[in-house]
């Protein structure tokens, strides 16, 4: 078993987990990752770019396959929205630290995103952000070791909650 050294944010896109994970690596002396940029980095091409030309599967096969190889120590890994839909990253992430899901009703959700196609967001063909935002939320609940509520929060605030609760798990 490897050391749960980690902390993995999850949530939907335009929850806040690039931000939030910045600033807490910060806080806590840690290294930040964000897996958008390792599959970016990867595919040397945009998010978007990726999905337009592999289609949403191939994306999310891609997605898994990176994050199923990510070995990291002491980090916090920022996710993209998607990675819960592959069991193999999701195992090798829970299994390297502690699973965060950052929850925001969906109201906010569709508030922060404009523009999905140019964010890079997985959506199936016909598919709404209101179809992913339901199909997702109960694969966050399932992956998660802690739920950080961030409805009403500002970002100091989710900050301050995000480490209270990690708190039984790191010295923060």
């Amino acid at each position: 078993m490897k050391e749960r050294s980690n902390i993995i944010l999850i949530g939907m896109p335009g929850a806040g987990k690039s931000t939030l994970g910045v600033v807490l690596a910060k806080e806590l002396g840690m290294n930040f990752s964000d897996t958008d940029l390792l599959i970016q980095k990867h595919c040397g091409k945009l998010l978007k770019d990726i999905i337009a030309e592999l289609g949403v599967e191939g994306f999310l096969k891609t997605e898994e396959d990176v994050c199923a190889d990510v070995r990291a120590v002491r980090s916090v890994i920022a996710t993209g929205g998607s990675v819960v839909y592959g069991s193999e990253a999701m195992r090798n992430l829970k299994e390297s630290g502690i699973v965060v899901y950052l929850r925001l009703p969906y109201e906010v959700i569709s508030e922060r995103l404009a523009n999905l196609k140019l964010r890079g967001v997985a959506l199936k063909e016909g598919q709404t952000l209101r179809d992913i935002y339901d199909e997702r939320v109960p694969l966050y609940e399932k992956w998660a070791d802690l739920t950080v509520d961030e409805e009403g929060l500002d970002l100091e605030e989710t900050l301050a909650e995000a480490k209270r609760l990690l708190s039984d798990f790191f010295s923060v």
